[in-house]
């Protein structure tokens, strides 16, 4: 009788236990949305130094302790629509049309007249113009380099066309086709020089510009027009912790699992330029001055099998890329203790180029997912749990095989080899 009485109370101890450790629900579950977009007073602008951000991400480790669970998940492990991130492929089925037709809504820079250029930069992997149409629609304006035409543009609208589809906010872009004669030159245009210095922009430097940019068959100058976003720039966003200005930013974001999981689709499309310089916040204002921010991702020139060279100038990938950061020492070392015996396995790696020079360096043979490193440590990347893994891979697996070719089309390649190889 005793042991009864005993086994009883343990039960009953079990059952006021568990809800304690069981998963909870409420009324709203699961959230769909996460209502971040609350007004607030304009942000500061950040600033970011490319090379400081190389040395800090590198070296130093900025974000200590545990790795926790993602935060912003709802209770079935899905990541609510926000200024980051909204569903897309990963709960809904979208059509061809759809995903070739990605964030496009205003359509490229209106031709009928000249544009008119008012800003322009040198130097970098993209060196571009900034241009406005007869309907006042600013764009960025890049080029491929004249010795690898169809590069980087290529992979600039295809990289915007999945990402979009994926989820992320990222700007309106069409491959476009100048002339020269499309060009005129507002006065006092300057051009901006490495090292923060200008110049003044005048029709000499944009006819040196585009007289070393790839050509089309039919004489015009290929470019990708990027559409200048909706609202205030305010620089780029750090993959750790938040924004001390924003009080809509309340998850570190090496614990958002769109950041997280934003690895996985970096590594299946090769994107290993994947740092905090290629994102950019806004600031979309209302009439009382008061507004949010909205989180981009922009600067896909650098993914698949286009990249750059030793002077960051647009080439053909670096074998490197995606296999080993920019600075990495135990294969240096090993390399160096046996004398350059030892080969790092993607040395070793062919590839179907210059053959298919429009679509760069790019494989599938040594490729290895959870191997995969971008050119240097992400404080997002390197805290992606199992289950922040799975979320992007069962976005990635929504691609079917009709859904690739279409996105990879809108490259508009000339060769159709290359195209259909990539």
């Amino acid at each position: 009788m005793r042991g009864a009485t005993v086994l009883l109370a343990v039960v009953f101890c079990l059952l006021a236990a568990a809800p304690s450790y069981a998963q909870k629900f409420y009324p709203d579950d699961p959230i769909q949305e996460d209502h971040d977009d609350l007004p607030i007073e304009k942000p500061g602008v950040l600033e970011l130094s490319a090379t400081y951000d190389v040395i800090e991400n590198s070296f130093v480790n900025k974000v200590e302790g545990p790795i926790l669970r993602a935060a912003n998940v709802n209770t079935l492990g899905e990541v609510p629509d926000s200024s980051w991130f909204t569903n897309r492929i990963g709960v809904h089925s979208m059509s061809i049309e759809e995903l070739v037709r990605g964030p496009n809504q205003v359509g490229g820079p209106d031709l009928s007249e000249p544009v008119t250029i008012i800003s322009g930069k040198v130097g970098g992997i993209t060196p571009g113009l900034v241009v406005r149409d007869r309907r006042d629609n600013v764009y960025y304006v890049k080029f491929d380099p004249r010795v690898h035409p169809n590069l980087s543009t290529a992979a600039d609208v295809i990289g915007k066309m999945f990402f979009h589809a994926i989820g992320y906010n990222v700007p309106e872009n069409h491959i476009t086709y100048f002339r020269v004669d499309d060009f005129t030159v507002e006065p006092g245009a300057e051009v901006a020089l490495p090292g923060g210095r200008t110049a003044a922009l005048d029709r000499e430097y944009v006819e040196f510009m585009l007289n070393g940019s790839a050509q089309h068959p039919d004489g015009s100058i290929r470019s990708v027009a990027s559409l200048l976003v909706t609202g205030d720039l305010l620089g780029p966003f750090k993959f750790y912790g938040t924004r001390p200005d924003d009080p809509n930013d309340i998850f570190p974001h090496q614990h958002r699992r769109e950041l997280r999981g934003y690895r996985v689709f970096c590594a299946w499309l090769n994107h290993d330029d994947s740092r905090a310089l290629n994102t950019m916040d806004t600031f979309s204002e209302n009439e009382d001055g008061r507004g949010h921010i909205r989180h981009y991702l922009i600067d896909f020139g650098p993914i698949l099998g286009s990249g750059s060279d030793v002077r960051r100038n647009i080439s053909a990938q670096d074998p490197r890329a995606g296999n080993e950061y920019l600075f990495e020492i135990p294969p240096m070392l090993k390399t160096a203790y046996t004398f350059g015996i030892w080969e790092r396995p993607w040395m070793k790696m062919k590839y179907v180029y210059p053959q298919y020079a429009e679509i760069g360096r790019t494989e599938s043979d040594l490729f290895r997912p959870e191997r995969w490193k971008p050119e240097y440590p992400n404080a997002a990347f390197e805290r992606m749990l199992p289950d922040d893994a799975f979320w992007a891979a069962k976005i990635v697996a929504q691609f079917s095989d009709e859904a690739v070719r279409a996105i990879v089309h809108v490259g508009d390649y000339l060769d159709p080899e290359a195209e259909q190889f990539l």
